[in-house]
């Protein structure tokens, strides 16, 4: 499947070419405060496949709970996450913020990780009252 997507400002953005199985939430420590959120939902793209088509996004490499380092990429202007990569095997793939992805409404995680650092309310938001804007 063929995406495309930006930063809040528009300052960086990418194309790809993405399995759109391969959509996945991680409720880890580090993606909390990385996203400022309880949990980061991302798309897996191969590195051969993502393309940066205009800006350049700031890097800020994080040691990550698994003892990996992981290049975090972000707006420079107005600090938008991006997309994550990693080193060694983990270099191959590009993981891809969803909330940047002009495509994401056709998009839905397939799986969960770091459950054991999940915010207990976070999988259950439909007792609380809703607004359409």
């Amino acid at each position: 499947m063929h995406i495309d997507g930006a930063c809040q400002c528009g300052q960086v953005t990418y194309k790809a070419e993405i399995d759109p199985g391969d959509v996945t939430i991680c409720h880890c420590s580090d993606c909390q405060r990385l996203t400022g959120t309880a949990y980061r939902v991302s798309v897996s793209a191969v590195r051969k496949n993502f393309h940066i088509t205009t800006g350049d996004p700031k890097e800020y490499v994080k040691i990550a709970q698994n003892g990996r380092r992981r290049m975090q990429y972000f707006c420079p202007n107005c600090g938008s996450p991006i997309y994550t990569t990693g080193e060694l095997q983990d270099a191959e793939q590009v993981g891809i913020r969803l909330g940047t992805v002009n495509q994401r409404q056709d998009l839905k995680p397939r799986a969960q990780f770091w459950c054991s650092s999940e915010l207990s309310w976070a999988q259950d938001l439909r007792t609380l009252p809703r607004q359409d804007d």
